[in-house]
């Protein structure tokens, strides 16, 4: 009896009373699903404010910026155009100065002064010689590698500053009566000299591939600087470092005047008692 009195005062269970009690307590809010749909709702409003700024703000600074890369697009052509008109008026005062030099050493030259003007490099020149063309390795080309910078060899292929500089002294001494680089004519003071991947002859940089032109005899010039030790050298690139060389005789070879003429003389002193 006891029993069913029990089931007749209690018949809900305990744990649905406690979490009907709890729902309608948790009714007064939202649910939170709701909650969660609001927050993010929110979150994409704000979101969309603050693109919307941004693209506003990017859109009222875009004429600024705009007027910006113009006036520095300008500037740059302006500063290109005063370097270049420098450059010529350079070029031109070398030139006239040339002239003048030429001309003094002419007047001033005696019955030597045409062979003091070959020497020097003061007058143009043309007559048979041959032609040198050197050039890097095909794969320097392409791999992008720096020069050779050890005192020996290495596998970049590069032409070096002191590769030009032994073919010329070998065309020198191999009875060369006039040379030339990719059209600058060298003289007994001329320097061939790298700045970084660049070689400078007289402090002007060349670019490959590199042109020697040579005035003498043709084929007695070419023989005697392909026996030479600074011939045998080139032949080394060739074979083992893929430097790229070829050499040819020509009927005729003209040289420009040297850019700049420095003549210097010598006197005997006089004698100490």
């Amino acid at each position: 009896m006891s029993l069913l009195t029990n089931v007749m005062d209690h018949s809900l269970d305990e744990g649905y009373a406690e979490a009907a009690a709890r729902r309608a307590e948790g009714g007064k809010g939202l649910p939170s699903t709701l909650r969660a749909k609001l927050g993010l709702a929110a979150a994409l409003l704000l979101s969309a404010v603050v693109v919307t700024l941004g693209a506003a703000q990017a859109r009222i600074s875009a004429p600024t910026l705009a007027k910006e890369r113009e006036q520095l697009i300008q500037r740059i052509e302006a500063e290109t155009s005063a370097a270049d008109s420098l450059q010529k008026n350079v070029d031109s005062l070398r030139d006239a100065v040339g002239t003048k030099q030429r001309d003094v050493l002419r007047k001033h030259g005696g019955d030597k002064a045409e062979l003091v003007s070959l020497l020097a490099g003061a007058t143009p020149v043309r007559g048979p010689g041959i032609k040198v063309m050197v050039d890097d390795a095909k794969q320097a080309r392409t791999s992008g590698g720096g020069p050779r910078e050890s005192s020996g060899f290495s596998d970049t292929g590069r032409v070096r500053d002191r590769d030009m500089q032994r073919v010329v002294n070998g065309l020198w001494q191999s009875g060369a009566e006039a040379i030339a680089i990719n059209g600058q004519r060298l003289t007994a003071l001329s320097a061939i000299r790298a700045a970084g991947d660049a070689i400078l002859v007289d402090n002007r940089p060349l670019v490959p591939p590199y042109t020697v032109l040579a005035i003498g005899d043709g084929q007695r010039l070419s023989t005697a600087f392909q026996d030479s030790v600074d011939g045998q050298y080139l032949h080394v690139l060739q074979q083992n470092y893929g430097v790229r060389a070829s050499i040819s005789t020509q009927d005729e070879v003209r040289l420009p005047p040297a850019p700049s003429l420095i003549v210097r003389t010598a006197t005997p002193g006089k004698g100490t008692s």
